[in-house]
């Protein structure tokens, strides 16, 4: 489907000829000389948002005054308070967040054909692609058949969810599947999808090159940026009407240069330096703004850790942050097997249209900050939070801390109340690393092998995520750590949950090239499949010894894995502590299973002559990495792996579905229902109405992630979700997870705030899904919800600050709004989740004055009511009540964050997708 370019732009339509190529673009210097500014300052990702405007010109929608305001923004000191309308070139979806965008773009077509239109309207109009890639689940590890076990499983379980993809597949226009077992979606993306500069045909027929930009429904779609590709994350509620043609409205950003300097040193990673970069940013504070990065360090960065800082914005809070188009640019389009004229388009237009980085690049900022590469360390981060920087010669000291801080801190059981597996009983106190008397411990037993466990015992070392396993220095590093451990006869400890799920399959490529996945199956890190798995709290079940150790002496159990999340309740129900490093580290501590042990001076394990080992010993150095990737990472190996890229495999090619128009909702299935959000929508849209003496449903603290909102992991048989499948006699094993259900609001309403690890300060020392119900009794969060509907009573959240951080998942969102909750009030919030909230009719609002859930003594027995809703404004300040128990109030004033005129319409409609689905209904 060709592009519509708007029709006021023919001022800034130039001509570019790049060998044989001749094609249309819209030329920043010509607007320029048109009069429309001086833009010559503006950084390159601000200068991608200004091509938009200048492409999508039509006097309506964008307007000359939107174009100009880039101009002021850098004479403003790079601030601006424009509103635009900005449109991504395509979207990207993975199927934890697409299948539940696939289920609404199906209920919309059942919902505008209620309405009596044309449910063929329902089409996505920008390019959408979708890669299955959430869904493996490590159930077997270790062994040379845990992959295609694991892929056997993965189909038992998702059979139904495939099928309706796959229908998706048919049904829709611009929507194309990657089947499971190709990769992760942004590894994917960036290996072989984005294209840097992108090209279609206009409404006239003529070719247009233009940047390559894109949204997508998983917060780290920001990893494409490192290879200059302007791409983030939002929910799938903004994608949809992204991709249904809705422009994304949004203020013209902030910009913050990140200047980088130096290089880094010998026996560091991009991991160790991603690290302290999410630690400096979110210290600095840049939620909902662009992190830029420049400075002559980036001469000595390779893309691939550009990558890798670019994956994690959302774990320093940033929108996106961006690597302009260099020449380290285009030798990975070179390397990655991208077309010659393709990378020869990328580096002509970068430099005619003012994109290109070079020695002279000097843009206007709205602030900076500065990191010197060569003052990089080793590093880890942990327990709970991404930013939770550590360096690694500090690693288990401030382990010591944390577990100290946890025993004194809660109510432990008295020592001889503790149950001991193994013989014996209770063993000896031994003296380990920070004890001071806070460890608990236990015997268990798999197998043949039978160990202590403590404090600190690491049950899981996970090669996971698109953030590391995309960089092949980091992954050809871990191979090298695992042969040389295994030529010293070290193995990973038996209570160690080892597991290798690279991001693609040019991974296994060339790590087999270079000969090292044999040395990474000798201790244990066989791969396990081509996917998140453990970094989206797909790490399978521990073995039941360990895990009822864990559970029976109430062990503070950890996990070291290569992700970009770590938050509470997110990798393992067993585990209470992750640690984020790098591949190499990850191989480093299944060595020696314990965070207790300072694995940069103490042994790692003795080899075959008694002799210890340390981590020097068999750490790589630079050049052993450096001369392996240029050997094995090759042109022809990612031309290989993609050249079938949307095939799949034979299980994929069996999947059977239908050709028809909307779905034909089975009505058993409890994997797919159609959602509630169209059915008998009335065809006009309502009013904001006032709320009006609202009940509490909880009381959150900071940090509140869209993890503990939304968890994604699996759940037990007692919870309200694991009740709604026992009753639809679905066994225990089959329960799969929240991700994987998604495409259920049954079930998903029923997990919402429902993290195991979520404390609702309306209880003492409560951890999990629980609140008071209207009786003022303990319940579960969403059976009291349930009676307050019943009861036709309104909700209301309160958190504190950065509320809604983590994934850009919308049933954080939707679950939320499902639930009967009408306004969520906290200090304030993270970018996506707010967004969303917006997305589905409930309205974000924060303090003012210093006035916090705190300050105000709330205990969860008051009733708000918020007034002045009407009428109300983008940022307006709102008059809120709150009525206590004793029935005082308290008056106070709080800010709407409905930011934009545009979602002000969306609030009225009850979401964006009534908003679009109205519009949809009434176009001839």
């Amino acid at each position: 489907m060709p592009i519509t370019v708007g029709q006021d732009s023919a001022k800034a339509r130039k001509t570019l000829t790049v060998g044989d190529q001749s094609v249309a673009y819209y030329s920043i210097s010509a607007a320029e000389a048109a009069g429309l500014g001086d833009f010559s300052k503006l950084p390159a990702a601000l200068k991608v948002v200004l091509e938009n405007m200048l492409r999508f010109e039509d006097g309506k929608t964008v307007t000359t005054d939107d174009i100009k305001a880039f101009a002021a923004w850098a004479q403003d000191g790079g601030k601006s308070t424009r509103e635009i309308a900005y449109r991504p070139a395509r979207v990207l979806m993975q199927d934890f967040t697409g299948v539940p965008a696939v289920v609404d773009l199906a209920a919309m077509r059942d919902g505008i054909k209620a309405l009596g239109g044309d449910p063929q309207k329902i089409n996505p109009l920008n390019p959408v692609d979708l890669v299955i890639d959430h869904s493996v689940m490590i159930d077997e590890f270790g062994n040379p058949r845990a992959f295609q076990m694991n892929v056997d499983r993965e189909y038992e379980r998702n059979l139904e969810r495939y099928t309706f993809l796959k229908w998706g597949q048919k049904a829709f226009n611009n929507f194309r599947v990657v089947p499971p077992g190709t990769g992760i979606c942004h590894q994917v993306n960036l290996e072989y999808l984005a294209q840097t500069v992108w090209t279609d045909t206009d409404q006239n027929g003529e070719e247009v090159a233009y940047p390559d930009t894109l949204v997508g429904t998983d917060s780290h779609t920001t990893m494409v940026n490192g290879a200059a590709v302007l791409g983030w994350g939002v929910g799938g509620i903004e994608a949809e009407a992204a991709m249904l043609g809705q422009p994304i409205s949004m203020l013209i950003p902030e910009v913050v240069g990140f200047k980088l300097t130096g290089k880094m040193i010998e026996g560091t990673t991009g991991t160790d330096l991603v690290l302290k970069v999410v630690e400096m940013l979110r210290e600095k504070g840049v939620v909902s703004k662009f992190v830029e990065f420049y400075g002559d360090g980036l001469d000595n960065l390779p893309l691939a850790d550009r990558a890798t800082i670019a994956n994690m914005a959302p774990e320093y809070g940033a929108t996106c942050g961006f690597f302009p188009i260099d020449q380290e640019t285009l030798r990975y389009l070179e390397m990655t097997g991208r077309a010659k004229d393709r990378i020869a388009l990328v580096e002509q237009y970068a430099k005619d249209n003012c994109m290109w980085r070079d020695g002279s690049y000097d843009p206007v900022y709205t602030d900076t900050l500065e990191l010197d590469m060569g003052t990089i360390v080793p590093a880890i981060s942990g327990p709970k939070r991404p930013q939770d920087y550590i360096a690694l010669d500090k690693a288990a000291s401030a382990f010591g801390d944390y577990i100290k801080g946890v025993r004194e801190g809660k109510d432990a059981s008295p020592k001889e109340e503790i149950r001991w597996e193994g013989e014996g009983g209770q063993p000896e106190p031994q003296d380990i690393p920070g004890d001071e008397g806070h460890h608990e411990r236990g015997y268990a037993q798999v197998g043949d092998d039978k160990f202590q466990m403590h404090d600190g015992s690491i049950v899981i070392a996970s090669i996971t995520s698109c953030t590391n396993t995309s960089n092949p220095y980091v992954m050809i590093g871990a191979g090298l750590v695992a042969r040389k451990a295994r030529e010293r006869g070290l193995t990973r400890k038996p209570w160690v949950k080892t597991s290798l799920a690279p991001g693609s399959q040019v991974v296994s490529a060339y790590l087999e090239a270079a000969e090292l996945q044999e040395d990474l199956d000798a201790i244990g890190f066989n791969l396990v499949g081509y996917g998140c798995t453990t970094c989206i709290g797909n790490s399978g079940p521990l073995a039941p010894e360990i895990s009822k150790c864990i559970s029976d002496n109430d062990l503070i159990a950890t996990s070291v894995l290569s992700g970009n999340r770590n938050f509470e309740g997110r990798i393992s129900p067993d585990v209470r502590a992750n640690y984020l490093a790098s591949p190499p580290l990850v191989v480093a501590y299944a060595l020696v299973g314990d965070m207790n042990i300072d694995i940069t001076t103490e042994s790692l394990g003795t080899d075959k002559d008694g002799n210890d080992v340390y981590l020097k010993d068999i750490w790589p150095s630079s050049k052993e990495i450096a001369d392996l990737v240029e050997r094995t990472v090759t042109r022809e190996s990612f031309q290989e792996k993609y050249a079938d890229v949307f095939k799949g495999d034979e299980k994929w090619r069996e999947v059977e579905t239908t050709d028809a128009q909307t779905y034909d909702w089975p009505p058993t299935s409890t994997y797919v229902q159609n959602p509630p959000y169209f059915q008998d929508m009335d065809p006009e849209p309502g009013t904001i109405t006032n709320i009006e003496n609202a009940g509490i449903l909880a009381l959150l603290g900071d940090m509140i992630t869209t993890d503990h909102i939304s968890p994604a992991g699996s759940f037990k048989e007692s919870t309200p979700a694991g009740q709604y499948l026992v009753e639809r006699q679905v066994p225990v094993r089959e329960f799969n997870s929240y991700g994987s259900r998604r495409g259920n609001h049954e079930v998903m309403m029923r997990g919402t705030f429902a993290n195991i690890r979520i404390k609702n300060e309306m209880l003492d020392g409560v951890e999990g899904g629980y609140t008071k119900g209207p009786d003022g009794e303990q319940t579960s969060i969403f059976d009291a919800a349930m009676a307050y509907q019943e009861a036709g009573k309104p909700l209301v959240i309160f958190g504190g600050e950065q509320y809604g951080a983590g994934s850009s998942r919308d049933w954080a969102a939707k679950g939320t709004a499902l639930l009967g909750v009408k306004a969520v009030i906290a200090e304030s919030f993270e970018r996506i989740h707010r967004s969303n909230l917006v997305g589905m009719g409930v309205i974000p609002f924060e303090f003012t004055g210093g006035e916090t859930r705190k300050s105000l003594k709330l205990t969860g027995d008051e009733s708000v009511s918020i007034t002045g809703l009407d009428d109300v404004k983008p940022g307006q300040d709102t008059p809120c009540t709150i009525t206590y128990a004793d029935g005082s109030t308290k008056e106070i004033t709080l800010k709407c964050r409905i930011d934009t005129g545009i979602e002000r319409e969306y609030v009225e409609h009850g979401g964006v997708l009534h908003y679009v689905l109205r519009n949809l209904a009434k176009a001839a």
